[in-house]
């Protein structure tokens, strides 16, 4: 696979040209993917659920990303790869400029916050000091508490302007890439249409620039349950590579996610 850079997606985007990307947690995962030409992997902080086995994202610290980081980077040179930032490890802009120095030398492309526009002095600090950012916004699991559970966001139409002025305001703070969790279709397809940066959904809709799929999800071995918009592609397949490239191909075709993983 060519190797994918943030130029690569950002043309991606202006050709119209739908992507598709999965978390990876080890090399020989990271390696299928490659071999398959995912474009963009994920370390997520999802690695305390799906790996760990805990109820939440909460307990994952910055040495863990950093580990798997290392590991899916040495599978797969190629594919731009992000790295979330786990609880707390960026609540200040001096903090977030250290442990994001840990995950870019552990070989991530870019580091992934969540949080809205009590993030653009933090995002400005880390874009000055050479760190990509993806701001992700909706669900944002590191704040399940506050939340009081996986919920969708954004259906009222207070939250929805906010979510779309923080998008913008993330963008205009250096914000690369915009990462949208469970809100309606209609909210992120105005979102997308609304920044000039790729947006990349999960539980948004086909309206987004690319999609993307916790990797036990998209093999139907997650350990709870399975979110209404994820896809089980092992099931049809029978083969894990079979399964990653139909998944790309839906992805690139927008059949995935279809009606039924989607939010109204």
């Amino acid at each position: 696979m060519k190797k994918v850079t943030i130029n690569t997606l950002l043309a991606w985007k202006q050709e119209g040209r739908k992507f598709a990307s999965a978390t990876a947690y080890d090399a020989s995962f990271a390696q299928l993917f490659e071999q398959q030409e995912m474009p963009v992997l994920l370390v997520g902080d999802s690695l305390g659920m799906v790996l760990q086995g805990n109820s939440d994202t909460l307990s994952v610290s910055l040495s863990d990303i950093a580990y798997h980081t290392k590991a899916v980077r040495a599978g797969s040179p190629n594919c731009f790869l992000m790295a979330d930032m786990p609880f707390m490890t960026y609540a200040t802009p001096e903090q977030a400029c250290l442990s994001a120095a840990e995950v870019i030398k552990a070989g991530a492309n870019m580091v992934k916050l969540e949080g809205g526009d009590w993030l653009v002095d933090t995002i400005k600090m880390l874009t000055e000091r050479a760190v990509p950012v993806c701001a992700h916004l909706g669900l944002t699991p590191q704040s399940v508490n506050v939340f009081g559970g996986y919920k969708v966001q954004g259906r009222d139409q207070a939250a929805a302007d906010k979510m779309l002025a923080d998008a913008i305001a993330l963008e205009k703070a250096g914000a690369q890439i915009i990462l949208l969790e469970c809100v309606p279709a209609s909210l992120a397809e105005k979102i997308t249409q609304s920044v000039h940066v790729p947006v990349i959904g999960i539980g948004a809709g086909n309206v987004t620039d690319g999609q993307i799929l916790v990797m036990h999800d998209m093999f139907g071995i997650s350990a709870n349950y399975m979110p209404r918009f994820s896809k089980n592609y092992l099931t049809d397949t029978g083969d894990m590579r079979k399964a990653v490239s139909r998944y790309i191909a839906e992805v690139e075709s927008g059949e995935f996610p279809g009606p039924d993983h989607t939010f109204n």
